[in-house]
């Protein structure tokens, strides 16, 4: 199946990165490279590196950006960016990219076992190796699993599901999302039913679980300005609450200056901010877009800038 996403804000992350034409720019989720292509067309004697988990992924982007010679695509995971840079010789680089959404391929190749619209093996594996959403869902305990929906799903009904599916597991073991979502639907009222698809939020929770995804952002926020040069900018797309709030709280670190108590006259600390946001709010899609890709809907841009 061939690699397809149309990538969210492009324009306005072109704008946000504030592209130098001879400077170095890491995209840290390739995907199918629709938003590399991009900064690729912006760079001269840059340099342009592309980094993803997905090997379907790295392979699509590599065919496309082919008449780049300033590109390179390294297989890994974002969260490991210093390390990455640092075994291609890089020390600082101009801007960063990340979008964290799932792609469209991803979500629309029932054999990955994304999505809750089709029956297929529970999987979920972004880089195609490791733990799978099989994995979660046959060996974690109830309070494990609650610990997952609730979290990271944001479910009010996560110990139910939780409970329904160490009874249905006891049956037979699941090993498919069409079997899952039948879990899932006869686990919560039926009122909760018609709230929307009833399994998002736990298919949101597993596959953050698999592939590690509030971690790797974790890991990446702690030491992303490090990796910036002076003036340089970090552009994140985010597409849930949890992942916005981990950018949002890590961006108004970054901006801030003195931590001296309130009730202190004047600074003894002497701490400045190290950053500044570009836009004092996220930068969301526009109706165009909207009505082009839904997928977007949620899509929150954030920039910070370093000092």
């Amino acid at each position: 199946m061939e690699f397809h996403h149309l990538s969210v804000l492009p324009e306005e992350c072109i704008e946000a990165l504030h592209i130098k034409e001879s400077g170095i720019y890491v995209d840290g989720t390739l995907g199918g490279g629709g938003h590399a292509s991009r900064i690729a067309r912006e760079l001269t004697t840059g340099r342009l590196v592309g980094i993803d988990k997905d090997p379907s992924a790295l392979a699509a982007a590599s065919a496309r950006l082919t008449g780049h010679p300033g590109f390179q695509a390294v297989e890994g995971d974002f969260g490991d960016m210093p390390a990455i840079l640092a075994e291609l010789g890089i020390r600082r680089v101009n801007g960063i990219l990340l979008d964290l959404g799932v792609s469209s391929h991803q979500l629309d190749t029932p054999e990955r076992g994304f999505s809750y619209h089709s029956d297929a093996p529970l999987d979920m594996r972004m880089s195609g190796s490791g733990k799978s959403a099989r994995d979660v869902v046959e060996t974690y305990t109830v309070p494990q699993l609650t610990r997952i929906f609730s979290q990271y799903g944001e479910e009010k009904y996560a110990g139910s599901i939780a409970r329904g599916i160490e009874r249905a597991r006891q049956r037979e073991p699941i090993v498919t999302t069409g079997q899952l979502v039948e879990v899932i639907k006869m686990s919560i009222p039926a009122a909760a039913r018609r709230e929307g698809h009833p399994a998002k939020r736990i298919f949101q929770a597993i596959r953050i679980e698999v592939n590690g995804e509030l971690d790797s952002l974790e890991r990446f926020l702690s030491g992303a300005l490090e990796l910036l040069e002076p003036g340089g900018r970090l552009a994140i797309i985010t597409f849930h609450s949890l992942e916005d709030r981990m950018v949002k709280q890590s961006f108004a670190g970054y901006c801030k200056g003195c931590t001296c108590p309130p009730d202190f006259p004047v600074c003894v600390c002497g701490k400045q901010p190290r950053a500044s946001l570009v836009n004092r709010k996220p930068i969301l899609p526009g109706e165009g877009e909207l009505g082009e890709n839904n997928r977007s809907r949620s899509a929150k841009l954030r920039v910070l800038e370093k000092k």
